[in-house]
């Protein structure tokens, strides 16, 4: 697995780096946003680890453009931005983890190892059986006539059923 680790107080970034590359994973160095950009934008990776507060460009900018180009990279945001607004912001933007500083490198390990396992990026949102098409994204529901109005539990039965087909 290969990761990037974007962080712009060097021995912070070269810690973790050093920590992680002794659990086995191939791991680059980035103190920059908008180096860590380009790098992204030429070799993929399995998770990125990105600080917020970045020269260059903001983490929270380097995460939109990772969404729009790369929406299979897994990003763990690791931060010292500690309100609840920062983080809700962040996860909200794509993050698929938010980690605040200071933090127990044995926490940020089995927070890599646990978005390592997951394989949850569905590139399309909208699922279709028959004449009905479910936007998981936007939790609607529609037909040939319009918009469906379901309650809360009438979605979550249809939207398993349409997920898996034939059970």
């Amino acid at each position: 697995m290969k990761l990037l680790v974007v962080e712009d107080e060097r021995l912070l970034c070269d810690g973790i780096a050093e920590d992680l590359e002794l659990e086995k994973y191939t791991v680059d160095r980035c103190y920059d946003g908008a180096e860590a950009w380009e790098r992204l934008f030429v070799e993929p990776y399995d998770l990125v680890i990105l600080d917020l507060n970045l020269p260059g460009m903001d983490g929270l900018e380097l995460l939109r453009h990772i969404r729009a180009e790369r929406p299979e990279t897994r990003v763990l945001i690791l931060s010292a931005r500690a309100q609840l607004s920062d983080k809700v912001t962040g996860l909200d933007l794509g993050a698929d983890d938010y980690l605040t500083k200071p933090f127990a490198l044995e926490e940020l390990e089995a927070r890599v190892r646990t978005l390592l396992r997951r394989s949850f990026i569905q590139q399309d949102t909208r699922v279709q059986v028959g004449a009905l098409t479910l936007d998981t994204t936007a939790r609607e529901i529609s037909a040939p006539g319009g918009p469906l109005s379901l309650t809360p539990k009438e979605f979550a039965i249809l939207e398993h059923l349409m997920l898996h087909p034939g059970r």
